[in-house]
């Protein structure tokens, strides 16, 4: 899968690609190098990110989707429970 970068976002990819291999390696490399090397990480490597971030994604919404019962609950009936007549005390529903 190859993921689309907004132009300027492949230029500084690319700009860091040389500044790496120059800083780091005492490698200089042109643009055209930078290039090629970046569409090398994007087809060979990035798809294992890509899928480890799905992974996490996946993860996350299942354990959210497993606690939705308690973190959604309203409690029901309730009006009853809160309210309280003129004479101080607390009216029951019918059949309680």
């Amino acid at each position: 899968m190859k993921i689309d970068l907004p132009s300027h976002q492949k230029a500084e990819a690319l700009e860091s690609i040389q500044r790496y291999l120059s800083e780091e390696i005492e490698v200089d490399i042109s643009e055209m190098q930078a290039e090629f090397l970046f569409d090398f990480f994007q087809k060979e490597l990035a798809p294992l990110a890509y899928n480890q971030g799905i992974k996490d994604a996946q993860k996350f919404l299942i354990l959210k989707s497993e606690d939705l019962g308690g973190t959604c609950f309203e409690e029901g009936l309730t009006y009853w429970k809160n309210s309280k007549n003129k004479f101080g005390r607390i009216r029951r529903k019918p059949g309680d």
